[in-house]
């Protein structure tokens, strides 16, 4: 879990505390006179006075119950909508893990995308032809890899270096200084919609592999693709030892 000790400190006052009692007592059952433990829970509330202290102990009304039950199915159907699709699955989504910190895996076939370089890279940004690609995401990081081809990844699909700057050996995105603002309760398609666009839209700057995510140098590459509008030449893509099995894992 993550430590919210700051976000306490900053902005968040107690006001209400739950005291919860158990009671376990033997019961005698039918004829046998046989005794079997039955529970009873009685629930106390408090408010919070202005030292932080708990005060006015009552036992836990109507109110209250009902406030509490709201608070909890709203923070259900909050957990229920992340990465749930809005209608029929998206044909290029491969896996989707709703758990609290849940992920989606989904691929994109070979396209033209506007591609940004930083002004000391002599790149000119503007129209470039990329490879197919696998996508990786939770609602803080982006891993993501090249592919081969056109057709939609199986489990035995071997994956490539994603052929980009700012990215990690392992596939994962350095997105600088953008500001990630995907919520709990984002719908798959949305998801990976923002996910593209963060990663599109933001600038290229540097190599963190050394500019060896292709076979020649990267940066090199990009310069030479820029303004030709040419198909990505895959040879150029460097095989990883995963597949997209263990990527799903």
């Amino acid at each position: 879990m993550k430590n919210i000790t700051q976000q306490f400190n900053s902005g968040f006052e107690p006001f209400k505390a739950l005291l919860i009692y158990r009671y376990d007592k033997a019961e005698e059952i039918n004829q046998f006179q046989r005794d079997e433990k039955t529970t009873e829970i009685y629930v106390e509330s408090y408010d919070i006075g202005r030292n932080g202290k708990p005060i006015n102990a009552h036992p836990l009304n109507e109110k209250e119950v009902s406030a509490l039950s709201e608070l909890l199915q709203t923070t259900q159907e909050t957990k229920s909508s992340y990465l749930k699709s809005k209608g029929l699955l998206p044909s290029h989504v491969l896996y989707v893990n709703q758990k609290a910190n849940g992920y989606a895996v989904w691929y994109t076939p070979p396209q033209e995308v506007n591609l940004f370089f930083v002004d000391g890279l002599n790149i000119p940004s503007g129209r470039f032809h990329v490879p197919a690609m696998l996508w990786k995401a939770n609602a803080d990081h982006l891993s993501v890899y090249g592919l081969t081809g056109k057709a939609k990844p199986t489990e035995k699909t071997k994956l490539c270096h994603a052929p980009y700057l700012n990215i990690y050996t392992s596939g994962q995105v350095c997105m600088g200084t953008v500001q990630i603002n995907i919520g709990k309760s984002t719908c798959l398609e949305e998801f990976m919609k923002t996910w593209e666009q963060y990663f599109f839209n933001s600038n290229f700057s540097h190599s963190i592999s050394g500019n060896n995510s292709t076979k020649s140098n990267t940066t090199e590459l990009w310069r030479s693709l820029a303004g030709k509008r040419e198909p990505f030449p895959q040879h150029e893509l460097i095989k990883t030892s995963l597949t997209l099995k263990q990527i799903i894992q």
